[in-house]
């Protein structure tokens, strides 16, 4: 539709900085402004990529009015058959889950014009997931009751029967709404007509209420109009779709429109008191008539944000020496309205109808692979504890339920104080166990409280010689407060001198120890069995009032730490085999120095296992990807 507002869009910015498609080995939009090959130029015949559900990236494509490009017999359809191939053949670099038009498909909605649009849109069909909505120029008049038309002919709910993700469409046809899986969840997309009558208000009701836990994203033609600057108005329409369905449904958190230009964005608070994020996309003014332009909605569901950026796949093709000015000048859009950013945190924002399920505990049995020389849990299977925040006495065994008879029994540091450990049912939330210890431990040599292997306990002298897996998990309190410069989170007992190292800081430390600097890295320093060597791994700081997952992995050459799954930067490449201890205890809670302990942890530990071999992150006791 031609602009109903007297607003004149801004011109934006030429293409200045890179805008990241989010996976390796894309060849990005930027990329192409600034000349690289495409990755597949239109009408080549590589295969489609794949989408992964699992991913907890994902992109939405939003594609608004191309009415000028279906315009009687001067329609070109080139510049949205480029769009098609672009997404079909990025699907797996930009893992697009779906691609939504927002209406006005058509100029004028006679039969030629829709079925010459229905043809292009063709190239999706089996290959990329869509919907398509009616805009006001592609039906004569009247809401979602007005009859048959070509629209309904060709782009009806029987073009969309055999697609996966259609759920179903109002008994008129021109409403549907589409279920998707992406980032290993349902999301749902309305696409309402662009008058919609009562009863379709009531038919959409239903879908919502039939998806009471889905996420859903509203897409309609006439939602909202904006400022020169951005700022976002819903219109007549876009009031009566607030008052009378988004408002009341917490699940729409995103509702997208086209019809008005320029584009812009506003956020309102619904009746939950929660965000519901409201976007105009339109480029029909733009350089012949928008050329196909996109959007991609990057859903990143890691860093809880939503990442966009928009551009023109046909263009983008082009060699960037070939490009006339205004195909430089609309290649790629970079102002505030067409790149940006959402912060959402997706588990909170949905906890109103969808709230997290946490994961049940998963009994030793399941996380005991092969090679398991001790797992320690401090649930019920793994020894009796008080209640929560009470003291755990010393004399307590923590039962190795490998079966290995590494049994571990607590016990105070120096004078000893009952407060310097306590049960808690505080937990990282993929831990196997439900469960964790307390450590109030300080430099103060009488705070603090360790646990320790017994003196027969075959764990104190194994040497590890084909390689190890140690995993534990970590919760720093927030605030951090006091000095706790140099903690120890687990160790072997004894002088590395006594095992005939030469090497290292001082011959007093341990052959093996975890600890935490005063900066809040990770340091993990091991004397070798068959090296004279210190080989030392050092991580990022870690963060508080958080659950961490540690893993030190050594495949009987050298050692890597992970954290959160990560491989961290500062690992040594130092020959490193084995372990070189001395048949002295193993401990959590603190590391020694000239076999006296100095300085306790002070945090929850979790769940601790060790294993004789190197494990991938996947076999981790939290699995990673």
């Amino acid at each position: 539709m031609s602009a109903a507002q007297p607003h004149h869009p801004d011109r934006r910015r030429l293409l200045r900085a890179a805008v990241a498609v989010p996976a390796a080995g894309t060849v990005t939009a930027s990329a192409l402004a600034a000349g690289a090959a495409p990755a597949r130029a239109a009408g080549a015949s590589s295969r489609p990529g794949r989408f992964d559900a699992g991913s907890p990236r994902f992109a939405l494509a939003v594609l608004p009015d191309t009415q000028y490009l279906f315009d009687a017999d001067s329609a070109d359809p080139e510049p949205l058959r480029a769009t098609f191939e672009y997404l079909v053949h990025q699907r797996e670099e930009a893992n697009v889950a779906f691609m939504t038009h927002l209406g006005d498909i058509t100029e004028h909605g006679t039969k030629d014009e829709i079925e010459l649009a229905a043809d292009t849109f063709g190239l999706l069909d089996g290959r990329v997931p869509y919907s398509v909505l009616a805009g006001n120029h592609d039906i004569a008049s009247g809401d979602d009751q007005r009859g048959d038309s070509p629209y309904l002919d060709s782009f009806g709910p029987r073009r969309f029967r055999s697609a996966g993700t259609f759920g179903g469409a109002s008994p008129d046809g021109y409403n549907s709404y589409h279920l998707l899986r992406a980032a290993g969840r349902e999301w749902l997309v309305l696409a309402l007509d662009w008058r919609v009558s009562d009863a379709g208000l009531r038919w959409a009701q239903g879908v919502l209420d039939a998806h009471p836990t889905v996420p859903a994203v509203l897409t309609t033609h006439d939602l909202v109009w904006a400022e020169d600057d951005g700022t976002a108005h819903l219109s007549d329409n876009g009031t009566r779709l607030w008052d009378g369905l988004v408002r009341g449904n917490d699940q729409i958190f995103l509702a997208l429109g086209g019809h008005y230009w320029p584009p812009g964005r506003t956020v309102l608070t619904n009746d939950a008191g929660n965000d519901v994020h409201l976007h105009i996309t339109n480029y029909q003014d733009r350089y012949y008539g928008g050329a196909g332009m996109i959007r991609l909605y990057h859903f990143d569901l890691v860093r809880n944000v939503i990442d966009v950026e928009t551009f023109s796949p046909w263009f983008l093709s082009r060699d960037a020496d070939d490009r006339t000015p205004l195909e430089a000048e609309t290649v790629e859009l970079t102002g505030p309205v067409d790149r940006f950013s959402l912060a959402v945190d997706f588990a909170d924002r949905f906890r109103g109808f969808s709230p997290a399920v946490p994961p049940k505990p998963r009994p030793a049995a399941a996380v005991m692979p092969r090679g398991t020389v001790a797992y320690w849990r401090f649930d019920a299977s793994g020894a009796t504890m008080p209640a929560a925040g009470a003291p755990v006495p010393d004399g307590t065994v923590v039962r190795d339920l490998s079966g290995n008879g590494n049994d571990l029994t607590v016990g105070r540091v120096g004078a000893g104080d009952r407060q310097a450990l306590t049960f808690s049912a505080d937990h990282h939330p993929g831990q196997p166990a439900h469960a964790s210890l307390r450590f109030d431990g300080g430099k103060n040599p009488d705070r603090g409280a360790i646990l320790t292997t017994g003196p027969r306990a075959p764990l104190n002298s194994e040497k590890f010689l084909r390689g190890y897996t140690i995993e534990t998990y970590i919760k720093l309190p927030e605030p951090f407060e006091g000095d706790h410069a140099w903690m120890g989170v687990f160790s072997w007992q004894g002088r590395n001198r006594d095992a005939g190292k030469t090497t290292g800081w001082s011959p007093l430390e341990p052959t093996c120890s975890l600890n935490v600097s005063s900066e809040r890295f990770l340091q993990y320093v091991v004397y070798p069995e068959r090296q004279d060597a210190d080989p030392t791994s050092w991580s990022h700081a870690l963060p508080v009032g958080r659950w961490t997952h540690v893993a030190v992995v050594n495949d009987g050459r050298r050692t890597v730490v992970y954290v959160d799954g990560s491989r961290i930067a500062r690992n040594p490449t130092q020959r490193s085999t084995g372990i070189a201890t001395l048949g002295k205890p193993f401990t959590l809670g603190a590391t020694q120095f000239d076999e006296r302990f100095g300085q306790g942890f002070y945090g929850w530990l979790g769940d601790t296992r060790i294993v004789d071999r190197a494990l991938s992150p996947k076999h981790f006791l939290t699995p990673f990807d």
